[in-house]
């Protein structure tokens, strides 16, 4: 089975993943692909395959992705076929990770075998408020994440659970939540 997590940056979104991560031992997480540099210690192979952007438009021409994304110039993000085929192989769940876009575009090509969820700041502001915290960004792409953030909540619908990230322990458990519900 499939389990997609997507939403602005900001949200939540990695904790929460994470945080299901360290609950279940059926569960693997799908590294992505992307031609961004590394933040902060951030390794290849464990938060990304980080690629230049032309070694990942070379894996756009051979196929090698199930969804991709240009989300910024030149800063495209992916999902490689191979990860999903590895995951598969070792006898557990597939956990992405990914943005909007992504996580629209792998509940069509997976449907009822994937589980899409949501994670939802509890407002812009907050969005805001959580990227500067998170000092990982200049404040110019602060500010296009959160400009793109009002639009890709726009594409909460298409998901089929919303879930708000205000408090982290409630999100938490609502997320275990819908998790074993679909995997039963």
């Amino acid at each position: 089975m499939i389990i997609i997590f997507s939403a602005p940056s900001g949200s939540g979104k990695s904790t929460l993943v994470n945080h299901l991560l360290s609950q279940r031992d059926d569960l693997e997480f799908s590294v992505s692909a992307t031609s961004r540099p590394p933040r902060g210690q951030e390794q290849n192979g464990v938060a990304y395959y980080f690629l230049t952007p032309e070694e990942f438009r070379k894996k756009i021409e051979n196929n090698e992705f199930v969804e991709f994304e240009e989300v910024y110039n030149n800063c495209f993000y992916g999902t490689l076929k191979s990860e999903i085929e590895r995951i598969e192989r070792n006898g557990h769940h597939v956990v992405f990770d990914v943005d909007v876009k992504g996580g629209v575009n792998l509940k069509k090509i997976f449907g009822d075998k994937a589980l899409a969820l949501f994670i939802a700041p509890p407002s812009i502001e907050e969005l805001r408020n959580r990227l500067v915290n998170r000092a990982t960004d200049s404040p110019e792409m602060i500010d296009q994440r959160v400009a793109k953030a009002a639009e890709e909540l726009t594409y909460a619908n298409q998901f089929d659970n919303i879930i708000v990230n205000d408090n982290l322990d409630e999100a938490k458990q609502e997320t275990e939540n819908k998790i074993n519900a679909f995997l039963k």
